[in-house]
Protein backbone atom coordinates (compact mmCIF):
# COMPACT_ATOMS: atom_id res chain seq x y z
CA UNK A 1 0.00 0.00 0.00
CA UNK A 2 2.74 2.35 1.35
CA UNK A 3 5.37 2.09 -2.10
CA UNK A 4 1.82 2.09 -4.24
CA UNK A 5 1.04 5.56 -2.77
CA UNK A 6 4.48 6.02 -3.21
CA UNK A 7 4.83 5.80 -6.64
CA UNK A 8 1.62 7.60 -7.42
CA UNK A 9 3.13 10.89 -5.70
CA UNK A 10 6.28 10.83 -7.43
CA UNK A 11 4.62 10.30 -11.08
CA UNK A 12 2.04 13.31 -10.30
CA UNK A 13 5.39 14.90 -8.86
CA UNK A 14 7.47 14.75 -12.03
CA UNK A 15 5.12 15.36 -14.50
CA UNK A 16 3.25 18.55 -12.97
CA UNK A 17 6.57 20.99 -13.77
CA UNK A 18 6.74 19.57 -17.25
CA UNK A 19 3.15 20.77 -18.44
CA UNK A 20 3.31 23.90 -16.49
CA UNK A 21 6.58 24.79 -17.11
CA UNK A 22 8.82 25.99 -20.66
CA UNK A 23 12.69 24.65 -20.77
CA UNK A 24 14.64 27.54 -19.80
CA UNK A 25 18.29 28.83 -21.82
CA UNK A 26 20.92 29.83 -18.79
CA UNK A 27 24.09 31.65 -19.50
CA UNK A 28 27.52 29.30 -18.11
CA UNK A 29 29.04 30.52 -14.90
CA UNK A 30 25.47 31.92 -13.15
CA UNK A 31 25.45 28.86 -10.49
CA UNK A 32 29.16 27.63 -8.91
CA UNK A 33 29.67 23.98 -8.67
CA UNK A 34 32.42 22.27 -5.74
CA UNK A 35 33.60 19.29 -6.71
CA UNK A 36 31.44 18.91 -9.60
CA UNK A 37 28.26 19.48 -7.74
CA UNK A 38 25.64 22.47 -7.84
CA UNK A 39 23.78 23.42 -4.83
CA UNK A 40 21.05 25.64 -5.23
CA UNK A 41 18.72 27.07 -3.43
CA UNK A 42 14.86 28.08 -4.37
CA UNK A 43 15.93 31.83 -4.21
CA UNK A 44 18.79 31.24 -6.63
CA UNK A 45 16.98 28.79 -8.75
CA UNK A 46 14.19 32.11 -9.15
CA UNK A 47 17.18 34.42 -9.77
CA UNK A 48 18.66 32.15 -12.63
CA UNK A 49 14.41 31.94 -14.17
CA UNK A 50 14.32 35.67 -13.84
CA UNK A 51 17.69 36.21 -15.99
CA UNK A 52 16.92 33.09 -18.60
CA UNK A 53 13.53 32.37 -18.66
CA UNK A 54 12.01 33.23 -22.66
CA UNK A 55 8.71 34.81 -21.24
CA UNK A 56 10.80 37.51 -19.68
CA UNK A 57 13.10 38.30 -22.61
CA UNK A 58 10.31 37.71 -25.17
CA UNK A 59 8.37 40.68 -22.89
CA UNK A 60 11.55 42.78 -22.53
CA UNK A 61 11.63 42.83 -25.85
CA UNK A 62 8.20 44.09 -26.27
CA UNK A 63 8.69 46.58 -24.01
CA UNK A 64 11.41 48.22 -26.47
CA UNK A 65 9.41 47.60 -28.88
CA UNK A 66 6.64 49.81 -27.78
CA UNK A 67 9.90 52.67 -26.89
CA UNK A 68 10.44 52.23 -30.76
CA UNK A 69 6.57 52.76 -31.52
CA UNK A 70 6.70 55.78 -29.28
CA UNK A 71 9.45 57.45 -31.13
CA UNK A 72 7.76 56.46 -33.98
CA UNK A 73 4.37 58.21 -33.00
CA UNK A 74 6.14 61.51 -32.05
CA UNK A 75 7.79 61.33 -35.30
CA UNK A 76 4.69 61.87 -37.06
CA UNK A 77 4.56 65.29 -35.57
CA UNK A 78 7.90 66.13 -36.03
CA UNK A 79 8.92 68.40 -39.78
CA UNK A 80 8.85 66.21 -42.41
CA UNK A 81 11.61 67.15 -44.67
CA UNK A 82 12.03 65.38 -48.36
CA UNK A 83 14.47 65.73 -50.92
CA UNK A 84 13.90 64.41 -54.59
CA UNK A 85 15.72 64.56 -57.91
CA UNK A 86 14.16 64.17 -61.27
CA UNK A 87 16.05 64.17 -64.99
CA UNK A 88 14.15 64.15 -67.55
CA UNK A 89 15.44 63.81 -71.58
CA UNK A 90 12.78 65.29 -74.33
CA UNK A 91 12.71 62.94 -77.16
CA UNK A 92 10.25 64.46 -79.09
CA UNK A 93 8.58 67.85 -78.46
CA UNK A 94 5.32 69.20 -79.87
CA UNK A 95 5.63 72.74 -81.09
CA UNK A 96 3.11 74.54 -78.70
CA UNK A 97 1.94 76.58 -81.57
CA UNK A 98 0.93 74.60 -84.53
CA UNK A 99 -1.96 75.05 -85.88
CA UNK A 100 -2.59 78.13 -84.60
CA UNK A 101 -1.18 82.06 -86.04
CA UNK A 102 1.62 82.57 -83.88
CA UNK A 103 3.70 81.77 -86.21
CA UNK A 104 3.70 85.60 -87.18
CA UNK A 105 5.44 86.15 -83.93
CA UNK A 106 8.40 84.71 -84.80
CA UNK A 107 8.47 86.49 -88.15
CA UNK A 108 7.62 89.66 -86.42
CA UNK A 109 11.22 89.05 -84.48
CA UNK A 110 12.95 89.15 -87.53
CA UNK A 111 10.90 92.15 -88.64
CA UNK A 112 12.24 94.21 -85.94
CA UNK A 113 15.60 93.26 -86.13
CA UNK A 114 15.16 94.83 -89.63
CA UNK A 115 13.76 97.69 -88.41
CA UNK A 116 16.52 98.21 -85.62
CA UNK A 117 19.26 97.68 -88.38
CA UNK A 118 17.60 100.41 -90.69
CA UNK A 119 17.20 103.10 -87.79
CA UNK A 120 20.92 102.14 -87.28
CA UNK A 121 22.18 102.97 -90.56
CA UNK A 122 19.64 106.20 -90.70
CA UNK A 123 20.95 107.87 -87.18
CA UNK A 124 24.60 106.63 -88.07
CA UNK A 125 25.74 110.26 -89.57
CA UNK A 126 26.73 108.47 -92.73
CA UNK A 127 24.60 110.21 -95.58
CA UNK A 128 25.30 107.98 -98.28
CA UNK A 129 23.43 104.55 -96.11
CA UNK A 130 20.18 103.73 -97.29
CA UNK A 131 17.87 101.55 -95.97
CA UNK A 132 17.61 97.84 -97.06
CA UNK A 133 14.21 95.77 -98.47
CA UNK A 134 13.44 93.16 -95.43
CA UNK A 135 14.24 90.20 -97.79
CA UNK A 136 17.56 91.51 -98.59
CA UNK A 137 17.98 91.85 -94.83
CA UNK A 138 17.06 88.46 -93.84
CA UNK A 139 19.18 86.92 -96.79
CA UNK A 140 22.25 88.94 -96.27
CA UNK A 141 21.71 87.88 -92.49
CA UNK A 142 21.58 84.57 -93.19
CA UNK A 143 24.83 84.64 -95.55
CA UNK A 144 26.53 85.84 -91.94
CA UNK A 145 26.06 82.60 -90.93
CA UNK A 146 26.91 80.71 -93.40
CA UNK A 147 30.69 82.43 -93.37
CA UNK A 148 30.42 81.73 -89.90
CA UNK A 149 29.51 78.04 -90.41
CA UNK A 150 26.57 78.68 -88.75
CA UNK A 151 22.82 77.45 -89.26
CA UNK A 152 20.49 80.75 -90.20
CA UNK A 153 18.40 81.10 -87.36
CA UNK A 154 14.90 79.93 -88.31
CA UNK A 155 16.47 76.55 -90.21
CA UNK A 156 17.71 74.63 -86.97
CA UNK A 157 14.64 73.74 -85.44
CA UNK A 158 10.66 73.83 -86.33
CA UNK A 159 9.91 74.04 -82.22
CA UNK A 160 12.23 77.29 -80.77
CA UNK A 161 10.67 76.24 -77.18
CA UNK A 162 12.42 72.81 -77.64
CA UNK A 163 14.76 72.23 -74.76
CA UNK A 164 16.58 68.74 -74.87
CA UNK A 165 17.33 67.89 -70.83
CA UNK A 166 15.11 69.21 -68.22
CA UNK A 167 16.58 68.50 -64.54
CA UNK A 168 14.80 69.36 -60.81
CA UNK A 169 16.73 69.00 -57.50
CA UNK A 170 13.90 70.01 -54.73
CA UNK A 171 13.56 69.87 -50.91
CA UNK A 172 10.34 69.92 -49.18
CA UNK A 173 9.62 70.55 -45.27
CA UNK A 174 6.50 70.26 -44.23
CA UNK A 175 5.19 70.57 -40.49
CA UNK A 176 2.13 69.46 -38.92
CA UNK A 177 -0.20 72.30 -37.25
CA UNK A 178 -3.49 70.08 -36.35
CA UNK A 179 -3.20 66.41 -36.95
CA UNK A 180 -5.78 65.27 -33.83
CA UNK A 181 -4.39 61.52 -34.76
CA UNK A 182 -1.04 62.24 -34.67
CA UNK A 183 -1.46 63.13 -31.51
CA UNK A 184 -3.61 60.54 -30.37
CA UNK A 185 -1.14 57.83 -31.58
CA UNK A 186 1.68 59.24 -28.93
CA UNK A 187 -0.88 58.83 -26.15
CA UNK A 188 -1.79 55.28 -27.17
CA UNK A 189 1.97 54.27 -27.81
CA UNK A 190 2.91 55.10 -24.19
CA UNK A 191 -0.25 53.43 -23.14
CA UNK A 192 0.95 50.32 -24.79
CA UNK A 193 4.26 50.62 -23.23
CA UNK A 194 2.72 50.57 -19.68
CA UNK A 195 0.38 47.43 -20.45
CA UNK A 196 3.95 45.61 -21.53
CA UNK A 197 5.53 46.84 -18.70
CA UNK A 198 2.63 44.99 -16.69
CA UNK A 199 3.06 41.99 -18.67
CA UNK A 200 6.53 41.38 -17.96
CA UNK A 201 5.87 42.02 -14.39
CA UNK A 202 3.15 39.71 -14.06
CA UNK A 203 4.95 37.12 -16.16
CA UNK A 204 7.66 37.27 -13.44
CA UNK A 205 5.13 36.79 -10.50
CA UNK A 206 4.04 33.64 -12.55
CA UNK A 207 7.13 32.23 -12.80
CA UNK A 208 8.04 32.65 -9.58
CA UNK A 209 5.68 30.53 -8.65
CA UNK A 210 5.92 28.11 -11.15
CA UNK A 211 9.43 27.93 -10.45
CA UNK A 212 8.53 27.48 -6.99
CA UNK A 213 6.14 24.47 -7.52
CA UNK A 214 8.93 22.78 -9.52
CA UNK A 215 11.90 23.13 -6.74
CA UNK A 216 9.44 21.82 -4.10
CA UNK A 217 8.18 19.01 -6.50
CA UNK A 218 11.80 18.09 -6.72
CA UNK A 219 12.24 18.04 -3.13
CA UNK A 220 8.93 16.02 -2.75
CA UNK A 221 10.67 13.61 -4.66
CA UNK A 222 13.89 13.28 -2.32
CA UNK A 223 12.36 13.15 0.80
CA UNK A 224 9.80 10.57 -0.23
CA UNK A 225 12.85 8.85 -1.71
CA UNK A 226 13.87 8.94 2.36
CA UNK A 227 11.10 7.68 3.45
CA UNK A 228 11.11 4.74 0.92
CA UNK A 229 14.48 3.54 2.22
CA UNK A 230 13.77 3.75 6.20
CA UNK A 231 11.24 1.11 4.89
CA UNK A 232 13.41 -0.68 3.71
CA UNK A 233 16.21 -0.47 6.60
CA UNK A 234 13.24 -1.68 8.59
CA UNK A 235 12.03 -4.41 6.66
CA UNK A 236 15.70 -6.26 6.26
CA UNK A 237 15.53 -5.55 10.34
CA UNK A 238 12.29 -7.41 10.35
CA UNK A 239 13.74 -9.97 8.05
CA UNK A 240 16.68 -10.52 10.31
CA UNK A 241 14.38 -11.00 13.08
CA UNK A 242 12.13 -12.85 11.74
CA UNK A 243 14.75 -15.26 10.59
CA UNK A 244 15.69 -15.73 14.36
CA UNK A 245 12.19 -16.45 15.53
CA UNK A 246 12.00 -19.29 13.10
CA UNK A 247 15.07 -20.71 13.87
CA UNK A 248 14.13 -20.07 17.59
CA UNK A 249 10.78 -22.13 16.36
CA UNK A 250 8.38 -19.45 17.07
CA UNK A 251 7.78 -18.12 13.58
CA UNK A 252 7.28 -20.51 10.57
CA UNK A 253 9.05 -20.78 7.39
CA UNK A 254 6.23 -19.20 5.69
CA UNK A 255 6.63 -15.94 7.68
CA UNK A 256 10.37 -15.56 6.62
CA UNK A 257 9.43 -16.23 3.39
CA UNK A 258 7.25 -13.97 2.95
CA UNK A 259 9.18 -11.16 4.55
CA UNK A 260 12.10 -11.86 2.10
CA UNK A 261 9.48 -11.38 -1.20
CA UNK A 262 8.41 -8.37 0.35
CA UNK A 263 11.78 -7.11 0.75
CA UNK A 264 13.07 -7.70 -2.41
CA UNK A 265 10.02 -6.11 -3.82
CA UNK A 266 10.55 -3.09 -1.49
CA UNK A 267 14.33 -3.11 -2.70
CA UNK A 268 13.07 -3.29 -6.02
CA UNK A 269 10.75 -0.77 -5.98
CA UNK A 270 13.55 1.32 -4.01
CA UNK A 271 15.59 1.62 -7.26
CA UNK A 272 12.66 2.28 -9.58
CA UNK A 273 12.04 5.79 -7.35
CA UNK A 274 15.41 6.47 -6.78
CA UNK A 275 15.79 6.88 -10.98
CA UNK A 276 12.51 8.62 -10.54
CA UNK A 277 14.17 11.16 -7.84
CA UNK A 278 17.52 11.42 -10.42
CA UNK A 279 14.92 11.88 -12.92
CA UNK A 280 13.03 14.86 -10.98
CA UNK A 281 15.94 16.48 -10.44
CA UNK A 282 17.38 16.37 -13.96
CA UNK A 283 14.00 17.70 -15.01
CA UNK A 284 14.63 20.64 -12.85
CA UNK A 285 18.24 21.43 -14.14
CA UNK A 286 16.29 21.58 -17.86
CA UNK A 287 13.81 24.20 -16.27
CA UNK A 288 16.50 26.25 -14.83
CA UNK A 289 19.06 26.05 -17.77
CA UNK A 290 21.14 24.13 -15.97
CA UNK A 291 23.14 21.41 -17.95
CA UNK A 292 21.83 18.41 -17.15
CA UNK A 293 25.09 16.54 -17.18
CA UNK A 294 26.33 18.56 -13.94
CA UNK A 295 25.09 16.93 -10.40
CA UNK A 296 22.23 19.25 -9.30
CA UNK A 297 21.69 19.25 -5.22
CA UNK A 298 18.67 20.99 -3.83
CA UNK A 299 19.09 23.10 -0.83
CA UNK A 300 16.10 22.70 1.62
CA UNK A 301 13.61 20.62 3.00
CA UNK A 302 10.06 20.27 3.04
CA UNK A 303 10.16 21.00 6.69
CA UNK A 304 6.99 22.78 8.67
CA UNK A 305 7.76 26.28 10.36
CA UNK A 306 4.92 26.84 12.88
CA UNK A 307 5.23 30.53 12.47
CA UNK A 308 3.34 29.95 9.09
CA UNK A 309 0.22 28.57 11.57
CA UNK A 310 -0.18 32.38 12.08
CA UNK A 311 -0.65 33.13 8.71
CA UNK A 312 -4.53 33.40 8.04
CA UNK A 313 -5.39 35.43 5.03
CA UNK A 314 -8.63 37.43 4.65
CA UNK A 315 -10.07 37.05 1.38
CA UNK A 316 -11.59 40.13 1.31
CA UNK A 317 -8.79 42.34 2.26
CA UNK A 318 -6.35 40.50 -0.09
CA UNK A 319 -8.79 40.90 -2.58
CA UNK A 320 -8.27 44.65 -2.67
CA UNK A 321 -4.62 44.09 -2.17
CA UNK A 322 -4.79 42.21 -5.51
CA UNK A 323 -6.70 44.93 -7.30
CA UNK A 324 -3.62 47.32 -6.09
CA UNK A 325 -0.62 45.19 -6.77
CA UNK A 326 -1.82 42.76 -9.31
CA UNK A 327 -0.40 43.83 -13.11
CA UNK A 328 -2.56 42.10 -14.97
CA UNK A 329 -5.29 43.67 -13.36
CA UNK A 330 -3.92 47.53 -14.25
CA UNK A 331 -3.37 46.00 -17.28
CA UNK A 332 -6.85 45.96 -18.04
CA UNK A 333 -7.40 49.48 -17.12
CA UNK A 334 -4.47 50.34 -19.13
CA UNK A 335 -6.13 48.74 -22.64
CA UNK A 336 -9.41 50.52 -21.53
CA UNK A 337 -7.54 53.82 -21.57
CA UNK A 338 -5.97 52.35 -25.41
CA UNK A 339 -9.30 51.92 -27.04
CA UNK A 340 -10.07 55.43 -25.52
CA UNK A 341 -7.67 56.37 -27.49
CA UNK A 342 -8.22 54.43 -30.44
CA UNK A 343 -11.67 55.86 -30.29
CA UNK A 344 -10.07 59.07 -30.04
CA UNK A 345 -7.94 58.20 -33.09
CA UNK A 346 -11.02 57.38 -35.29
CA UNK A 347 -12.90 60.30 -33.94
CA UNK A 348 -10.16 62.32 -35.29
CA UNK A 349 -11.15 61.59 -39.47
CA UNK A 350 -14.21 64.19 -38.34
CA UNK A 351 -11.58 67.17 -38.47
CA UNK A 352 -9.39 68.66 -41.25
CA UNK A 353 -5.22 68.06 -40.97
CA UNK A 354 -3.61 71.49 -41.75
CA UNK A 355 0.20 71.27 -42.36
CA UNK A 356 2.56 73.81 -43.07
CA UNK A 357 5.20 73.21 -45.98
CA UNK A 358 7.85 74.90 -47.53
CA UNK A 359 9.31 74.06 -51.38
CA UNK A 360 12.56 75.15 -52.33
CA UNK A 361 13.79 73.88 -56.29
CA UNK A 362 16.83 74.39 -58.52
CA UNK A 363 15.77 73.44 -61.57
CA UNK A 364 17.89 73.25 -64.86
CA UNK A 365 16.72 73.12 -68.40
CA UNK A 366 19.83 72.60 -70.85
CA UNK A 367 19.41 72.22 -74.26
CA UNK A 368 22.07 69.52 -76.19
CA UNK A 369 23.25 72.49 -78.37
CA UNK A 370 24.78 75.37 -76.17
CA UNK A 371 25.72 77.43 -78.73
CA UNK A 372 25.89 81.41 -78.15
CA UNK A 373 25.63 83.56 -81.65
CA UNK A 374 27.00 86.99 -81.33
CA UNK A 375 27.10 89.85 -83.86
CA UNK A 376 31.35 91.33 -84.49
CA UNK A 377 30.79 94.24 -82.84
CA UNK A 378 31.13 97.52 -85.56
CA UNK A 379 30.35 94.64 -88.20
CA UNK A 380 26.35 94.22 -89.44
CA UNK A 381 26.41 90.70 -91.13
CA UNK A 382 29.22 88.67 -89.47
CA UNK A 383 28.47 86.48 -86.65
CA UNK A 384 31.17 84.55 -84.12
CA UNK A 385 29.64 82.01 -81.54
CA UNK A 386 31.03 80.44 -78.50
CA UNK A 387 29.80 77.30 -76.40
CA UNK A 388 28.38 77.82 -72.97
CA UNK A 389 28.67 75.42 -69.52
CA UNK A 390 26.24 73.39 -68.75
CA UNK A 391 25.99 74.70 -65.66
CA UNK A 392 25.76 78.21 -67.46
CA UNK A 393 23.28 80.28 -64.81
CA UNK A 394 21.55 81.10 -68.21
CA UNK A 395 20.33 77.75 -68.25
CA UNK A 396 19.20 76.94 -64.35
CA UNK A 397 17.04 78.71 -62.19
CA UNK A 398 15.84 78.83 -58.40
CA UNK A 399 12.16 78.41 -57.20
CA UNK A 400 11.18 78.78 -53.57
CA UNK A 401 7.53 79.15 -51.43
CA UNK A 402 5.77 78.41 -48.77
CA UNK A 403 1.96 78.05 -47.50
CA UNK A 404 -0.63 75.90 -45.77
CA UNK A 405 -2.34 73.01 -46.32
CA UNK A 406 -5.51 71.48 -45.56
CA UNK A 407 -7.09 68.36 -46.22
CA UNK A 408 -10.46 67.14 -44.59
CA UNK A 409 -12.81 64.68 -45.60
CA UNK A 410 -16.51 66.02 -45.62
CA UNK A 411 -18.06 62.58 -46.39
CA UNK A 412 -16.93 59.06 -46.39
CA UNK A 413 -19.94 57.04 -47.17
CA UNK A 414 -20.66 57.02 -42.81
CA UNK A 415 -17.24 55.06 -42.91
CA UNK A 416 -15.84 57.22 -39.82
CA UNK A 417 -19.19 57.00 -37.74
CA UNK A 418 -18.97 52.94 -37.96
CA UNK A 419 -15.56 52.69 -36.94
CA UNK A 420 -16.04 54.70 -33.63
CA UNK A 421 -18.88 52.61 -32.73
CA UNK A 422 -16.79 49.43 -33.07
CA UNK A 423 -14.22 51.43 -31.16
CA UNK A 424 -16.95 52.26 -28.28
CA UNK A 425 -18.18 48.28 -28.37
CA UNK A 426 -14.61 47.34 -27.94
CA UNK A 427 -13.85 49.18 -25.18
CA UNK A 428 -17.47 47.76 -23.34
CA UNK A 429 -16.12 44.38 -24.20
CA UNK A 430 -12.75 45.58 -22.44
CA UNK A 431 -15.03 46.53 -19.84
CA UNK A 432 -16.62 43.35 -19.29
CA UNK A 433 -13.39 41.11 -19.31
CA UNK A 434 -11.93 43.81 -16.48
CA UNK A 435 -15.26 42.92 -14.35
CA UNK A 436 -15.04 38.96 -15.33
CA UNK A 437 -10.91 39.22 -14.22
CA UNK A 438 -11.83 40.49 -10.90
CA UNK A 439 -14.39 38.22 -10.17
CA UNK A 440 -11.91 35.16 -11.32
CA UNK A 441 -9.10 36.73 -9.16
CA UNK A 442 -11.40 36.57 -6.30
CA UNK A 443 -12.22 33.17 -6.88
CA UNK A 444 -8.14 32.51 -7.27
CA UNK A 445 -7.52 34.09 -4.12
CA UNK A 446 -10.46 32.43 -2.10
CA UNK A 447 -9.24 28.72 -3.92
CA UNK A 448 -5.54 29.67 -2.33
CA UNK A 449 -6.80 30.57 1.30
CA UNK A 450 -9.19 27.60 1.14
CA UNK A 451 -5.79 25.30 -0.53
CA UNK A 452 -4.18 26.71 2.82
CA UNK A 453 -5.91 26.14 5.45
CA UNK A 454 -7.07 22.70 4.03
CA UNK A 455 -3.27 21.60 3.88
CA UNK A 456 -2.69 23.23 7.47
CA UNK A 457 -5.08 20.80 8.47
CA UNK A 458 -3.73 18.27 6.85
CA UNK A 459 -0.22 19.16 8.24
CA UNK A 460 -1.35 18.92 12.10
CA UNK A 461 -3.92 15.74 11.54
CA UNK A 462 -1.17 13.99 9.82
CA UNK A 463 1.55 15.12 12.54
CA UNK A 464 -0.06 13.97 15.42
CA UNK A 465 -0.67 10.87 13.20
CA UNK A 466 2.78 10.37 12.54
CA UNK A 467 3.63 10.33 16.14
CA UNK A 468 0.76 7.33 16.98
CA UNK A 469 2.45 5.59 13.84
CA UNK A 470 5.53 5.43 15.08
CA UNK A 471 4.38 4.34 18.65
CA UNK A 472 2.19 1.60 16.63
CA UNK A 473 5.65 0.49 15.00
CA UNK A 474 7.71 0.29 18.24
CA UNK A 475 5.32 -1.88 20.18
CA UNK A 476 4.73 -3.96 16.71
CA UNK A 477 8.40 -4.39 16.62
CA UNK A 478 8.65 -4.90 20.10
CA UNK A 479 6.01 -7.97 20.50
CA UNK A 480 7.72 -9.60 17.25
CA UNK A 481 11.18 -9.26 19.47
CA UNK A 482 9.40 -11.09 21.78
CA UNK A 483 7.63 -13.71 20.06
CA UNK A 484 4.37 -12.18 20.99
CA UNK A 485 3.45 -10.70 17.53
CA UNK A 486 3.89 -11.44 14.00
CA UNK A 487 6.03 -10.62 11.10
CA UNK A 488 2.74 -9.25 9.10
CA UNK A 489 1.99 -7.09 11.93
CA UNK A 490 4.86 -5.13 12.02
CA UNK A 491 5.05 -5.08 8.45
CA UNK A 492 1.47 -3.96 8.50
CA UNK A 493 2.47 -1.16 11.05
CA UNK A 494 5.42 0.19 9.20
CA UNK A 495 3.62 0.21 6.23
CA UNK A 496 0.93 2.43 8.27
CA UNK A 497 4.26 4.40 9.23
CA UNK A 498 5.28 5.10 6.08
CA UNK A 499 2.04 6.37 4.47
CA UNK A 500 1.38 8.71 7.54
CA UNK A 501 4.84 10.51 6.39
CA UNK A 502 4.25 10.81 3.13
CA UNK A 503 1.04 11.76 4.01
CA UNK A 504 2.38 14.65 6.08
CA UNK A 505 5.05 15.61 3.30
CA UNK A 506 2.97 15.71 0.80
CA UNK A 507 0.72 18.06 3.20
CA UNK A 508 3.80 20.18 3.69
CA UNK A 509 4.14 20.27 -0.25
CA UNK A 510 0.96 21.53 -1.04
CA UNK A 511 1.15 24.02 1.94
CA UNK A 512 4.22 25.48 0.47
CA UNK A 513 2.92 25.46 -3.06
CA UNK A 514 -0.90 26.65 -1.68
CA UNK A 515 0.81 29.73 0.07
CA UNK A 516 3.01 30.54 -3.73
CA UNK A 517 -0.16 30.33 -5.37
CA UNK A 518 -1.48 32.87 -2.95
CA UNK A 519 1.11 35.59 -3.35
CA UNK A 520 0.60 34.89 -7.11
CA UNK A 521 -2.93 35.62 -6.73
CA UNK A 522 -2.18 38.78 -4.59
CA UNK A 523 0.26 39.85 -6.15
CA UNK A 524 3.07 39.73 -4.18
CA UNK A 525 6.52 38.05 -4.91
CA UNK A 526 8.84 36.32 -2.84
CA UNK A 527 9.88 39.83 -1.17
CA UNK A 528 6.45 41.31 -1.33
CA UNK A 529 4.71 41.79 1.77
CA UNK A 530 3.46 37.86 2.67
CA UNK A 531 5.20 35.05 4.17
CA UNK A 532 7.87 33.28 2.21
CA UNK A 533 6.95 29.59 1.42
Amino acid sequence: MAKAFLLSLLITGLLLPVGSLKAQQSQPGQVQAENGTVTLSLDEAIQIAMVNNYMIRRGLLDIENANAQIREAWGAVYPQVNASAQYTRNIQIPNPFAGSDAGGIFQAFGALEWLAFNEGRRTDGDPGTEPIPFDDFLERQAQGYRDAGLTPPGFDSDNPFAIENEFQFGVNVTQALYNGSAFAAIRGAEQLRQINLDQVERDRQVITDQITEAFYTALLAREQYQVLELSVQRLQQTVEETRRAVQAGVLSRVDRLSAEVELVNLETDLIQVENQVALAVKNLSLILGIPVSTNLELRGSLAFDESMAELVPDVEASYQLAVQRRPDVSQVDNLISLLDVQRSITRSQYFPVVNAFANYAYIGQVPDSRQLVTQVQGQDFQFEARDRSFFDSGYWNPAFNVGISMSWNLFNGFQTRARVQQATIAKRQAEIDREMLRNAVYLEIEAAVRNLENAYRRIMSQKRNIERAELNYEIAAQRLREGLGTALEERQASSLLDQSRLNYLSAIFDYKVALSKYNTAVGLTRDGASVNP
